[in-house]
């Protein structure tokens, strides 16, 4: 059995262990004890070096921890072990997961919400709530309430009791025997065996960032201590920088990017608007231009569109004229394509359907509008010129 030396002192980075089994290869070593916290409870392994060999994977097998190393330990005769955690690593995720207990004990008091799952990443941490929704107002005043709490410097203990005595627990656990209880003064209780600081303060700045509804839950990503400063500090730049494109100040970006929105979307608006317009004009120019068939169908051939939305624009006001069909090809990617007016007695999705199928295309439609897909560019004229025959 493996000793934990993080359950009792999440701050030791070095000690010195006999070891207990390692194996031929050198590669996978278990010691008597261990500062090495292992992938456990949804937080990440601890690394740092062992004997001086790089640890990339810290293992746990229940009663005992494996330690996965980069290379072989230096000497194969060695009875002990020296080892070193690296701090920095190790200290980020005890602020998150620190910062996770406050924030989820946070989210139950103030709103009721329940913690169902986390996950601790390398970037960011995400909680999920049995909450259908968190509002935008919500996620703020939690924020607020956590470092509120961050500020009091509220002491966090460990403490170790008999299951059917611990109380007050804001999880019940199902485990008998021991736990070991992790407690944030007068805010929270929970059965954990992670690494976490000794006071609130410690967790440093909290950051919810976003809310999401993920099924029937909301999950919430968040960021403590210096992750929340480097965050803070990529989207400030990244707003300054957008500021800066805009001629404007930091405070003032946010309206006047609302403002462009808005003329974008006039804009945008009238451009679609002028596009109907010169269609129609186009349509009933061409269509004005072309002689009627046996059966009074004014059949029109495009093969200058840019794209197969234009053919669809210029098409569809063709279908207002009476007895009209729009036949047109693209080259990139090499396509087909028919529109029918319903007085044109034409089923566009049946007609590209047979042509594309005698070519090895694919596609189909509606009798009204169709397109599709023919697998070489050297059979698009032909089979433009076979569909154009098709229609008389």
């Amino acid at each position: 059995m493996t000793n934990r030396l993080y359950y009792t002192d999440s701050y030791r980075t070095e000690f010195s262990s006999a070891i207990a089994e390692r194996t031929a290869d050198g590669t996978r070593v278990y010691l008597d004890e261990t500062a090495f916290y292992p992938t456990s409870g949804g937080q990440p392994h601890d690394i740092g070096t062992l004997g001086g060999a790089r640890v990339i994977d810290v293992v746990d097998e229940g009663e005992r921890i494996a330690h996965i190393l980069e290379s072989p330990l230096a000497e194969t005769d060695v009875m002990r072990v020296s080892g070193r955690v690296d701090w920095a690593h190790r200290f980020d995720h005890m602020q998150q997961h620190t910062g996770q207990h406050l924030v989820s004990a946070v989210f139950e008091d103030l709103f009721g919400g329940k913690t169902v799952s986390v996950h601790f990443g390398p970037d960011y941490s995400t909680l999920d709530l049995d909450s259908d929704t968190i509002t935008r107002r919500q996620l703020v005043a939690a924020e607020a309430r956590a470092n509120e709490i961050v500020a009091e410097s509220r002491p966090v203990t460990v403490t170790f009791e008999d299951a059917s005595s611990a109380i007050g627990l804001r999880k019940p656990s199902d485990r008998p025997g021991q736990l070991r209880i992790v407690s944030i003064g007068e805010v929270d209780r929970s059965a954990c065996g992670g690494t976490h600081v000794r006071s609130t303060a410690e967790i440093g700045a909290i950051l919810l960032r976003s809310v999401e509804r993920v099924r029937k839950t909301s999950r919430v990503e968040f960021v403590c201590g210096q992750r929340a400063v480097r965050r803070a500090r990529r989207d400030f730049e990244a707003l300054s920088q957008i500021a800066t494109s805009l001629s404007s100040s930091v405070d003032e970006a946010a309206a006047v990017v609302a403002a462009q929105s808005e003329r974008l979307r006039d804009a945008e608006s009238t451009r679609k608007k002028l596009e109907k317009e010169v269609s129609a004009a186009r349509a009933r120019d061409r269509y004005a231009a072309t002689t009627p068939n046996g059966a009074g169908v004014r059949v029109i051939i495009v093969r200058d569109a840019s794209s197969m939305d234009d053919l669809r624009g210029f098409a569809q006001a063709a279908l207002s004229l009476s007895k009209s069909a729009v036949v047109g090809a693209l080259s990139t990617p090499p396509s087909l394509f028919l529109a029918a007016s319903e007085d044109s007695g034409l089923d566009a999705g049946k007609l590209i359907k047979e042509q594309l199928s005698a070519v090895g295309g694919r596609g189909g439609g509606s009798p009204r509008i169709a397109q599709g897909s023919v697998p070489d560019p050297s059979v698009l004229e032909g089979a433009l010129s076979t569909l154009i025959n098709s229609i008389g």
